[in-house]
């Protein structure tokens, strides 16, 4: 085999891109660098298996290095690209000892992912304190929570696994408190778990409600859902330090902007979940263009500004489906969406990676919240938009069916055009599903006029005659009309 399509990162976008290349160019080598031993797992899966509700990490696992070998790829674990020479068209390789080789390539696919963030929280060396991001540390959470008597290490039962990490928590004893910091995707689900596993959690939020890129009527009822389920929620409450030498003991709140004291609340464990950045650091000094938040800007193809280098996942920007400009969503669909249209083109199919619309989703117990396109009034407007927004509350079914529940909606769209611009959804009865509606009709450029007429399908056993979405529509179309 000779044109090698290498592939750097073994997760969603990079295999889901040797994969189809595989299908689409037999006759070329594929090979893919990791420079860890983790690949093609769930990274959204992890707070389910804190929980408990998944049982084995096993389960996690889309694909083996097995299964990865019999499709025809030749995948490297422990090999980490440090370099990038786009004119030599090679890479540098470098292994744990430090040991370095050169491979060439033909096409090149960057798909590092992202990393979590601590902001001023340094959780390294200190027992108990955790970020979420990848499985040795759900492996290591899981293990830290459990009774040392109870602990079953099968529940890691990965080959992968950094078993020392995992044993080392598991004999720690159980904590009964514990904080997480910030108060988005992973704090909401971060919390959930904890609590499932009987600890008594504390979330801190810097903004003034949960899911800020949800918007205010979203972070309000997943914060009463997580009350209801003992969690406690303290919004506009910045988190200063982690305390603890050794092992976390307390995390101190407030003083930022009142210039009183910082208060310290007592914790026996810690999860810090306050962002994560695009890793587009292996590319650094080869003037490839970045956008925003640090990613790597890429076409509508998953090209860089290198000749023959693409970029896709959580490391790379796509086109936003409703202002048209480049944006950084890093989704899981994304991910493995792009990297599959990457291996398509690299194999000779040229194939779109497809726009975006940051449409996601997050439960809080029972309890379902989803969002999609633009939410953010003053995003709105520096995108050249007048926004107009309206929210309103309806049944999920026929009121006199058994199950029917209050299913709050927001919508947003342009005065100007009546275009739909983006909504929201929150409630306990199948909610989060809805936001598929808007999703499509946000790619279609539909306006709320259009959205009111869709032909929704209605049956007592699964929505009202005016679904909530169209409920939300015809409201918001009476006011661009009035």
């Amino acid at each position: 085999m000779t044109d090698p399509f290498v592939v750097v990162g073994a997760d969603a976008a990079g295999l889901s891109a040797a994969s189809k290349f595989r299908r689409e160019a037999s006759d070329r080598e594929v090979v893919v660098f990791e420079k860890g031993r983790w690949i093609s797992y769930a990274y959204c899966g992890m707070p389910y298996f804190v929980a408990g509700y998944v049982d084995r990490m096993s389960d996690l696992l889309s694909l083996s290095p097995g299964e990865v070998d019999e499709r025809g790829i030749d995948l490297r674990r422990g090999r980490e690209v440090v370099a990038v020479d786009p004119d030599a068209k090679r890479v540098t390789v470098e292994t744990a000892a430090g040991d370095r080789s050169e491979q060439p390539y033909d096409d090149l696919l960057v798909a590092t992912g992202a990393r979590a963030t601590t902001g001023p929280f340094d959780v390294r060396g200190v027992d108990g304190a955790f970020t979420l991001h990848d499985m040795d540390a759900a492996a290591a959470i899981d293990a830290y929570v459990a009774d040392p008597e109870a602990y079953d290490p099968e529940r890691a039962d990965v080959s992968a696994v950094d078993r020392e990490r995992a044993d080392r928590n598991a004999t720690m004893s159980a904590p009964e408190t514990a904080a997480v910091v910030g108060g988005g995707y992973v704090g909401v689900e971060v919390a959930e778990a904890l609590a499932e596993r009987g600890l008594d959690v504390r979330v801190f939020h810097r903004s003034g409600h949960l899911l800020s890129p949800f918007g205010e009527t979203v972070g309000t009822r997943v914060e009463e859902a997580l009350e209801a389920e003992g969690v406690t929620v303290h919004t506009d409450t910045p988190v200063e330090a982690l305390v603890g030498d050794d092992r976390i003991e307390a995390v101190e709140v407030g003083g930022e902007t009142d210039g009183a004291s910082p208060e310290r609340i007592p914790v026996d464990m810690a999860v810090v979940g306050v962002g994560i950045r695009p890793n587009a650091d292996l590319l650094d000094g080869t003037g490839v263009d970045l956008g925003p938040g640090g990613a790597i800007r890429v076409d509508d193809h998953g090209r860089t500004s290198l000749p023959d280098v693409y970029a896709a996942g959580d490391c790379a920007t796509a086109r936003h489906a409703v202002t048209g400009e480049p944006d950084w969503t890093p989704l899981g669909l994304t991910a493995n969406r792009a990297g599959r249209a990457i291996g398509a083109t690299v194999g000779g199919d040229p194939t779109p990676v497809g726009d975006i619309a940051g449409t996601a989703a997050v439960k809080a117990f029972d309890t379902e919240a989803a969002r999609v396109g633009l939410l953010d009034p003053e995003a709105a407007v520096e995108a050249g938009f007048a926004p107009v927004s309206e929210t309103v509350t309806a049944g999920s079914r026929s009121g006199y069916y058994p199950g029917a529940a209050e299913t709050d909606v927001t919508l947003v769209a342009d005065r100007d055009t009546g275009r739909l611009l983006g909504g929201s959804v929150a409630g306990t009865d199948r909610a989060a599903v809805r936001i598929d509606t808007l999703a499509t009709a946000i790619e279609a450029d539909m306006t709320v006029a259009e959205v009111e007429r869709l032909d929704l399908a209605y049956a007592p056993p699964f929505s009202p005659v005016w679904d909530p979405i169209l409920v939300a529509a015809k409201v918001l179309n009476g006011t661009l009309d009035g």
